[in-house]
């Protein structure tokens, strides 16, 4: 079997690209390879699912706006019964003494992209969240509007639902190799033992993307990290609460009657995580993450933790960004990896960028040349520095 383009991963960043590929008229045979069809353990599925534009970097924060736009005119564009449940709630993100000028710089880059963004110091802060305890906070910096959460099924299931009549392939198998010739891959072999012949190939595998660019006698910095999120119920309910990242890196929003909650795990240093690891680290919520919710917000000395899951992200160890386009010497290989915690909230806009590069020639909407394999090849970092 043959198919102009092979996208390897069919979650939310797959599907985002097999979408816009049609959308901007691409009439060529396309197959969209799911080893999870169930995606049970799919980063899409297990993540936070919020959006932001509090990045450090123009063009993140420009990926994050497509997806915030795609979110206001979601019936528009999937029909009138489309809902992803998104809140609008914020992010508030705080900073210390020692973390103050980043937050600066990072308001600014952000104001200049035209985000609604607020750099409020710890008495403006007090007054505005009366919650909030201040102590040993500097500044922080809160999306009054165009940041919040959603339902990462339910997004994925819009972009899947949306392929169906727009003649894309379905497989449901793993990816055991890639055969290539010098400067081009020619084919995928699968697991169940098919052999698919692919003009192009799209890697859109998340957390596996560094294992699969290797099928291709490719290096790609990207590895699997653990991530723990853990539920609790509070008696206090705070209506006004963003998802608040303190810090230290721990992270906490409201979710219906009960909180979320996260950020434990060091983020330079844990080391890739074993692929079949799906257990929840326990310890992480009462060593590390209820004493900092506590000193953040008293009420939340007393709370009852109820569930929690751990789920993979691909985390670029290079510089904690995506690594967007064609691989400089296999220009057949297209990347759509390393996102490190941002995936979700940016697929669309890749997707879309990814369709306009393969169908135009170039990108139109968004310029991702920054995101470029060729600063992997120079081991030349370009560095997002706001990641949670």
């Amino acid at each position: 079997m043959r198919y102009d383009i092979v996208i390897i991963g069919g979650a939310i960043v797959g599907s985002s690209v097999a979408y816009y590929l049609r959308e901007e008229g691409f009439s060529g045979s396309i197959a969209l390879i799911e080893r999870d069809p169930q995606f049970a353990h799919a980063a899409t599925t297990l993540s936070m699912a919020s959006i932001r534009q509090q990045f450090s970097i123009p063009e993140n924060i420009r990926l994050s706006q497509f997806t915030l736009n795609l979110f206001r005119r979601l019936k528009e564009t999937f029909g009138i019964d489309a809902d992803i449940g998104f809140r609008e709630g914020g992010y508030l993100i705080l900073a210390g003494e020692a973390g103050l000028p980043i937050l600066k710089a990072n308001h600014e880059a952000q104001i200049a992209e035209g985000a609604d963004i607020l750099l409020e110091d710890a008495d403006q802060l007090a007054k505005r969240f009366s919650w909030l305890s201040t102590e040993g906070i500097s500044a922080g910096a809160f999306g009054r509007t165009g940041e919040g959460w959603f339902d990462a099924h339910a997004m994925l299931t819009l972009f899947r639902k949306a392929l169906r009549d727009r003649q894309i392939d379905f497989i449901a198998a793993d990816v055991t190799g890639i055969e290539r010739q010098v400067n081009r891959v020619t084919s995928v072999s699968l697991d169940n033992g098919e052999r698919l012949e692919a003009g192009i190939v799209v890697n859109a595998t998340g957390p596996n993307a560094g294992k699969v660019a290797g099928l291709a006698g490719l290096a790609l910095p990207v590895e699997p990290r653990k991530r723990n999120v853990f539920v609790f119920e509070a008696r206090e309910k705070y209506a006004d609460m963003p998802l608040l990242v303190d810090p230290s890196g721990i992270y906490v929003r409201p979710e219906g009657s009960v909180y979320l909650t996260g950020g434990a795990e060091p983020e330079e240093g844990d080391g890739p995580a074993d692929p079949r690891d799906f257990d929840v680290d326990w310890p992480l919520f009462e060593d590390v993450i209820w004493p900092v919710l506590a000193t953040r917000i008293p009420a939340f000395e007393a709370i009852k933790p109820t569930r929690a899951w751990a789920g993979h992200y691909d985390y670029n160890t290079l510089d904690q960004n995506a690594v967007i386009g064609p691989h400089p010497e296999v220009g057949n290989f297209i990347f759509a990896n390393g996102f490190s915690g941002h995936g979700l909230q940016q697929a669309p806009a890749v997707g879309k960028a990814l369709a306009e590069l393969l169908v135009h020639g170039g990108y139109r909407t968004v310029d991702c040349s920054a995101f470029g394999y060729e600063r992997v090849a120079e081991g030349r970092a370009f560095r997002e520095l706001n990641v949670i």
